[in-house]
């Protein structure tokens, strides 16, 4: 009995408190207010429920994982718009080689677009960490369709091409690397994803 009058006057008094707020809001408004339904089927004001702190020690494996996820997430959100220009810049670049067979005049719509790219993102991109270029060239795969090898073949030539295939596999990587948003890179699309949503990125 005293349990039913309990819930009788946690009820009441939440009624109460909805009636204030509707005069106080108009009666267009809407007031949430969370509640708890016990086991035998009766309604409490969440207001009315003490507070519950949950605590655990969090395990190596898991630490380590909320770790390489937070760099994950931090490197696409660095690098996915210098990908974007990227992108943007060498699909200007194919359009205008597109019809150019002289190899003189290829290399020198190549070398302005390379000086366009170098004012606008040399000293930030140099400033990457091995991992963060990792994580770019996945992305500049992933907007062009293009490893980056092949793009610096094309542009480039094949020496330098194989040059800089040697120097990214020393640093434990690849230009060749290719971008699978349904296997290994589905969290880095996860994350393309959420920045392409927060800063509103179109395409």
């Amino acid at each position: 009995m005293k349990k039913a009058l309990t819930y009788l006057l946690s009820f009441v008094l939440l009624v109460m408190s909805q009636q204030k707020a509707m005069a106080q809001k108009g009666v267009f408004d809407t007031l949430r207010v969370s509640a708890f339904i016990t086991p035998e089927g009766d309604t409490i004001p969440e207001a009315w429920l003490p507070t519950v702190e949950v605590k655990s020690i969090m395990t190596s494996k898991l630490k380590n994982y909320w770790q390489n996820w937070t760099r994950l997430r931090n490197a696409v959100y660095v690098t996915y718009p210098y990908a974007l220009r990227a992108s943007v810049v060498i699909n200007e670049v194919n359009a205008q080689l597109a019809n150019v067979k002289d190899e003189q005049l290829r290399r020198k719509i190549i070398k302005a677009r390379e000086k366009d790219l170098k004012r606008d993102f040399g000293d930030k991109v140099t400033n990457l960490s091995v991992y963060q270029g990792k994580v770019l060239m996945k992305l500049i795969n992933r907007e062009t369709g293009n490893n980056c090898y092949e793009l610096v073949k094309e542009y480039k030539g094949g020496f330098n091409a194989g040059l800089w295939q040697t120097v990214a596999f020393l640093f434990g990587s690849s230009l060749k690397q290719q971008y699978d948003p349904k296997g290994d890179d589905q969290e880095i699309e996860k994350f393309v994803q959420e920045v392409r949503k927060l800063y509103g990125y179109r395409g």
